[in-house]
């Protein structure tokens, strides 16, 4: 997985819908998955995709659904495969992990090939990778957070939700993170998207919903000390304008013995039901909160608006985070508060709230990989993004958007976060991937310039990975196959089942690939 591509919690594995997307699922598109016959006028197109989450597994698919011959190399850094859907789901919504099982099944045809534990770009460069390959597809999700840029941001007790969803769903970059739940009892979240409420989710949530399910021992354990009993989830706009959806706010509406703290009638209308169908649902989920009063639960948890974050505070006896400050937010006099888009403005005013914890949730972007500027990609850093045609074609620095048809880089294609930024569900991303592999299968067959054109048709060799592994084994680097990850994915359920849950990670790189040492 390159970056996080993780999503959860936002892809999103993290977003409006939970239900993951599911590949057609008919024995015609499953034969020409498995099918080998080579177009005769043509050799078959070898395509590498960088990244091994949604939307790279759901590019494959299209792509050797469309083309029956076409081969499909796919490079992931970690061991294990599906990113976002494995790292930054929330683990008591087992449901979008489903798409797994179709992702199995792309995994299975003998045009696939996965190379995991293989960083593109370290281990092995793109400039090596690409006399044998046709097409390269970009399809590695986000790796950064976007930071708040305040002071205290970086105070112990301060984390990232990004940090904390990969921490609990056993991502190896964050098991060192060992969050202090026990240090007060209030949380503050900024930020009001679906991986906010994730956060907010997990720490409010009774352990006996979660002990089942393949969030990691060592995150049980440790909210199993957890001393936070009240969530506050700060946004600088108001109700109508948050990212977050109907099914993630009733879900934390639903959990026994968490009240919610009643929002202002104001924000909203006098009649809700004039709103858009969305925002009213929302709308009337938020009035009727929960039957239990926050001054009667054991927990509780609150939507704070209009509140932008100014200051992260010390404690006075220690370093220790110990409350927040915000700037009061305001709507301009005329403004359509009902609008998504509704601008506020700062006032004089301010908001400290008490926290032991803070998690900034105000998204990410992707990073750029080593060796991009060898294929003559300028990666765009502010935007995060690949720039490409908005179709998944990568456009050459160079180029003017009125001559983007003569600006592309020839066999460079992307897909997913880094193709258009960390937004949208995975039935988006799905349609996104489909759009992309659209588009490679439209140029392979109109005879549009690809990686080695310029050296003839008969240019490359075809070898893809099979020209390049040597590379890799000898820096000392152990490549994983399809059928090494299915080792360690019984190993984890195995481990899971002496605990009484679905599996327990490996934890690190090490120990996945230590059950290859015998």
């Amino acid at each position: 997985m390159h970056g996080f591509s993780t999503a959860s919690s936002s892809v999103r594995c993290f977003g409006p819908s939970r239900r993951a997307p599911h590949l057609p699922r008919t024995q015609t598109s499953f034969r020409r998955l498995n099918a080998y016959s080579s177009n005769k006028s043509k050799r078959p197109l070898r395509v590498a995709i960088i990244g091994s989450g949604p939307a790279g597994f759901y590019s494959a698919y299209r792509l050797m659904t469309k083309l029956q011959d076409a081969v499909v190399d796919m490079y992931e850094q970690l061991p294990v495969p599906y990113g976002l859907v494995r790292f930054g789901v929330a683990p008591d919504h087992p449901e979008v992990k489903n798409c797994q099982d179709k992702f199995e099944e792309v995994a299975e045809s003998p045009r696939f090939n996965y190379i995991g534990n293989v960083r593109v770009g370290s281990d092995l460069d793109l400039a090596r990778m690409k006399p044998h390959y046709d097409a390269f597809l970009f399809s590695y999700g986000a790796s950064e957070d976007k930071k708040l840029w305040i002071p205290g941001e970086d105070l112990p007790g301060v984390f990232s939700a990004r940090e904390f969803v990969g921490w609990y769903n056993g991502l190896p970059q964050f098991q060192h993170l060992a969050p202090d739940l026990e240090a007060g009892d209030q949380a503050v979240v900024v930020g009001q998207g679906n991986v906010a409420l994730d956060v907010a989710r997990i720490l409010l949530t009774p352990l006996n919903l979660l002990r089942h399910t393949d969030i990691t021992e060592q995150a049980l354990q440790t909210l199993d000390r957890s001393k936070v009993r009240s969530v506050r989830v700060v946004g600088r706009r108001g109700p109508l304008q948050a990212a977050f959806t109907v099914k993630e706010v009733r879900e934390l509406m639903n959990i026994v013995g968490v009240a919610f703290e009643p929002i202002n009638r104001s924000f909203y209308p006098e009649d809700i039901k004039k709103l858009p169908r969305i925002q009213r649902r929302i709308a009337e989920v938020l009035s009727k909160g929960t039957e239990v009063m926050p001054s009667n639960a054991g927990k509780s948890w609150a939507l704070d608006f209009l509140l932008s974050p100014k200051l992260m505070n010390a404690s006075r006896t220690s370093n220790q985070l110990s409350s927040v400050t915000f700037t009061k937010m305001a709507f301009p006099p005329d403004t359509d508060t009902t609008s998504k888009l509704a601008p506020v403005v700062s006032t004089n005013n301010e908001k400290t709230i008490p926290a032991s914890l803070a998690f900034r949730s105000v998204g990410y972007k992707s990073s750029e990989i080593p060796g991009l500027s060898d294929l003559d990609i300028l990666f765009d850093n502010k935007l995060g993004i690949i720039p490409n045609d908005a179709y998944g074609r990568v456009i050459m620095p160079s180029a003017e958007p009125s001559e983007l048809a003569a600006g592309h880089v020839p066999g460079c294609y992307c897909a997913g976060w880094v193709k258009r930024g960390p937004t949208g569900v995975i039935a988006s991303t799905m349609d996104d991937a489909f759009t992309s592999a659209d588009v490679i299968v439209s140029d392979w067959e109109s005879g549009v310039p690809f990686l080695n054109s310029d050296k003839g048709d008969n240019a490359s060799t075809g070898l893809g990975w099979d020209g390049v592994k040597k590379d890799v084994i000898e820096k000392g680097i152990r490549p994983i196959s399809w059928e090494d990850w299915k080792r360690i994915d019984a190993r984890e359920q195995e481990r899971g089942k002496h605990l009484g849950k679905v599996r327990e990670k490996f934890s690190s790189v090490e120990e996945m690939l230590k059950i290859f040492d015998s």
